[in-house]
């Protein structure tokens, strides 16, 4: 860990209630977490995806030189009278320091070219006729037209790429056009992925059909492609089984060589749902019982190390694949994000009329219902929920574009009321 970084602390995250409400455990996680990685310097083309660990502002004007927008002919439009003028000069992209435009005379221009001293329009290539050494423009050209200004994109000191932000396409672009070639960005996170239970097997393991009971664990490729576009090292450290011996040896040894550790299962307070006292054991435990819909028993807290003044910060997911899907994008990425270095990220809502209703939901709990924005007869976009309920079917996630959300204070909803939805891409 960087020295410089500061360590969370063991009671930041204390509250009085037994059950938090969505907002209330979105305001604790944004709150109290950091940044708790060090930083490294890498060549900016190896950067996508990383969180920026410095401003980066422009050295110089983007672009350096008035040049010109398209193929064409160069000229002062206060000299233009509507006859052909002389073509005096060829310009292409590249040409260093063009000599300034001779008056009453047009250039040969392409785009790209650094516009001649004299000479603010062009007009395309396309509008204009070329014989004997003289061109015919268009009339009706305004002046500065069909050039790209100096400076207009950024000028010296404007804020490129902020620190905390993930770098992206576009951001690529505008560090290599101010000659950026190496970034400092927070190092990635190194995290312990885990799935609970003895009914879970591996997919691929063993050649024998499942036995009664028996299910394929589905939650950890589902969490390992979410986090495959963050800033993390993924470790699957596979199935613990439900011992609580075992169950405290796996994460007592993950603690020690990652940042973060999720598991899948065993969040809950059943005979052998271990994961609470391992936790309770281990570290401290922070929160506990969400009044969510799907997603009740998550867990977070932070893990004592030896060697370390820096936790390991541990998320405890349901183990239904839904839930567990549904926790990980409302908590436990934006956490993971903010961990990294990042801005907060808080996931776009659109209001849009629901195409269903709800006869009776139960008061004092959000629910996220999975579903899709479908056309109405005139164009218009409706929520719809999927068909069936049950946390536990991973069809909903296939079928579902995003998240419908219902607030706490709602107890029954008709169709046509306002929703907020979450598409999945937003997150």
């Amino acid at each position: 860990m960087n020295a410089a970084t500061p360590s969370l602390i063991d009671d930041c995250f204390l509250h009085d209630k037994d059950r938090l409400r969505h907002d209330e455990a979105l305001k604790l996680l944004q709150q109290r977490l950091s940044v708790i990685v060090a930083t490294e310097t890498v060549p900016t083309d190896q950067a996508l995806g990383r969180v920026l660990a410095q401003d980066i502002g422009a050295p110089h004007k983007v672009p350096l030189h008035t040049n010109a927008a398209v193929d064409g002919y160069a000229f002062d439009s206060a000299d233009f009278d509507g006859s052909p003028m002389p073509v005096s000069a060829r310009i292409a992209a590249g040409d260093l320091a063009p000599e300034p435009l001779q008056p009453g005379t047009a250039v040969r221009i392409f785009t790209g070219a650094v516009m001649p001293a004299g000479a603010q329009t062009v007009a395309m290539q396309e509008d204009c006729s070329e014989s004997d050494g003289r061109v015919q423009l268009p009339t009706g050209l305004k002046s500065g037209a069909n050039c790209r200004k100096s400076g207009e994109d950024l000028q010296p000191g404007d804020l490129v790429v902020a620190k905390g932000k993930r770098i992206g396409a576009a951001d690529l672009a505008a560090l290599a056009s101010i000659g950026i070639s190496d970034v400092s960005v927070f190092k990635k996170l190194k995290v312990a992925l885990y799935s609970n239970g003895n009914e879970m097997r591996v997919p691929g393991a063993s050649d024998t059909a499942l036995l009664p009971g028996e299910v394929y664990d589905a939650n950890q490729p589902l969490l390992a492609a979410l986090c495959a576009n963050l800033p993390v090292e993924l470790s699957r450290l596979g199935i613990i089984r439900d011992d609580a011996k075992a169950a405290e040896e796996a994460i007592a040894a993950a603690r020690q060589e990652h940042d973060v550790i999720i598991t899948t299962g065993g969040a809950s307070r059943g005979a052998e749902d271990h994961m609470v006292t391992v936790l309770d054991k281990l570290g401290k435990r922070h929160l506990w019982q969400l009044a969510v819909k799907p997603g009740r028993p998550m867990m977070f807290g932070q893990l004592t190390r030896a060697d370390s003044p820096q936790p390991c910060l541990y998320f405890g997911l349901p183990g239904n694949p839904v839930a567990a899907m549904v926790c990980f994008l409302l908590y436990t990425q934006p956490a993971l994000l903010r961990l990294a270095g990042a801005d907060w990220q808080t996931p776009p809502r659109f209001k849009v009329p629901a195409a269903f209703s709800i006869a009776k939901k139960k008061p004092d709990r959000r629910e996220f219902i999975r579903g899709k924005l479908v056309s109405g007869e005139n164009g218009e976009l409706f929520a719809d929920k999927y068909g069936r309920d049950g946390s536990g079917l991973i069809s909903s996630l296939r079928e579902s574009d995003g998240l419908i959300e219902i607030p706490e204070e709602v107890i029954s909803l008709e169709q046509g009321e306002l929703v907020s939805f979450l598409p999945f891409s937003g997150f």
